[in-house]
């Protein structure tokens, strides 16, 4: 199994028991070893007060695009901690997009980026999280075909 199908078998195994980026519209666009990209929508439910998306709803963008990517070795992994900076307001009906990309992985403990865009480029937010793995797998590889 190459690293590329492991991310690939991992991602699609999350994704089917994610009911919470699922019903937030989120698509995984792009997975990779240490590496994943999600999508989503701000619908018109996603608005705060001030009419642009709320920050718990790029902070969850954020946090499962770092979820898919540190679990890209078929290693369980939980954050540890995470924060986010906020630069630009998500707009009503655009399309956020989140790239998070391993910046560190040691032992048990990973450190990610993640980088929020709007429809235009600009950046909504930066995000980093920490990893750490636990016990299990998403899928035994001894039954898997080499």
């Amino acid at each position: 199994m190459t690293p590329q199908d492991r991310a690939a078998r991992c991602a699609e195994i999350m994704f089917s028991n994610d009911t919470a980026s699922a019903g937030l519209g989120m698509t995984l666009t792009a997975i990779a070893p240490g590496h994943a990209v999600l999508a989503m929508i701000v619908r018109d439910d996603m608005l705060n007060g001030h009419r642009i998306c709320h920050g718990g709803y790029i902070f969850t963008l954020a946090d499962s695009a770092f979820a898919f990517a540190c679990n890209s070795y078929n290693q369980n992994t939980v954050a540890q901690q995470n924060q986010i900076t906020y630069l630009a307001p998500g707009k009503q009906g655009e399309i956020l997009t989140a790239t998070a990309t391993e910046v560190s992985r040691t032992g048990r403990s990973g450190v990610y980026d993640v980088v929020v865009k709007g429809e235009d480029a600009r950046t909504i937010a930066l995000f980093r999280g920490l990893s750490r793995s636990i016990k299990g797998q998403h899928f035994s590889e001894e039954d898997t075909p080499a």
